[in-house]
């Protein structure tokens, strides 16, 4: 089974609240972007955001300039769905990460629980030229990943665990650090997985 196969399974099989990832509140995402204090038209992107409820926070603040990127089309129209009218004001694009081509540069590119999922060499050189070139002088990535502490699996999947030293050293060529923090994200299974976020600033 091919990755979009897996995750379309996935999301075909799945209801939202049955996957450890469901998160009916981004917490710390949301106060990662809100401390940029960013227009409201700037170009924010979430990268595997199938099932993720950034987008909806997002569109109650008031940000019009909006993207959603998942391998997986289920997922879309899954969110699609959701919205319900307020879609028409997102940019949906189902694709590979690895094989994305970002339309226009973003001010702030999202990633929480997608970056993980590569573990060869070649896969995370592919993502960091691919987010170095997406994102605006200045802009900012904001990383979130499964931390030393959290699990070494997902989805059946395997997935890379990072810490504050490995991640930042992983995109220090184009970017400089800005915060770092844990979390314990309570899964609807009732078990706890450790989360690192990470922003850094587009040099």
């Amino acid at each position: 089974m091919s990755i979009k196969e897996h995750w379309e399974k996935v999301f075909s099989t799945k209801q939202e609240n049955e996957v450890s990832w469901y998160q009916p509140i981004p917490e710390i995402s949301l106060k990662f972007i809100e401390k940029l204090n960013l227009p409201k038209d700037a170009k924010i992107i979430d990268i595997g955001g199938g099932d993720s409820y950034l987008i909806d926070a997002l569109l109650e603040r008031g940000y019009t300039n909006l993207f959603l990127l998942d391998i997986s089309e289920q997922a879309i129209l899954r969110i699609k769905k959701r919205l319900g009218v307020k879609a028409s004001k997102v940019t949906f694009v189902v694709s590979d990460i690895l094989n994305f081509v970002p339309p226009t540069s973003f001010d702030v590119w999202h990633d929480r629980a997608s970056f993980h999922f590569l573990t060869e060499v070649e896969d995370i050189k592919k993502y960091k030229a691919i987010v170095s070139k997406a994102i605006i002088t200045k802009g900012t990535l904001i990383i979130g990943t499964f931390s030393e502490d959290g699990p070494k699996k997902c989805s059946g999947l395997d997935i890379a665990q990072y810490n504050e030293a490995s991640i930042t050293h992983l995109f220090e060529n184009d970017f400089k650090k800005m915060e770092c923090v844990t979390e314990d994200h309570q899964t609807p299974f009732d078990t706890i997985q450790n989360f690192i976020f990470c922003s850094f600033n587009k040099i």
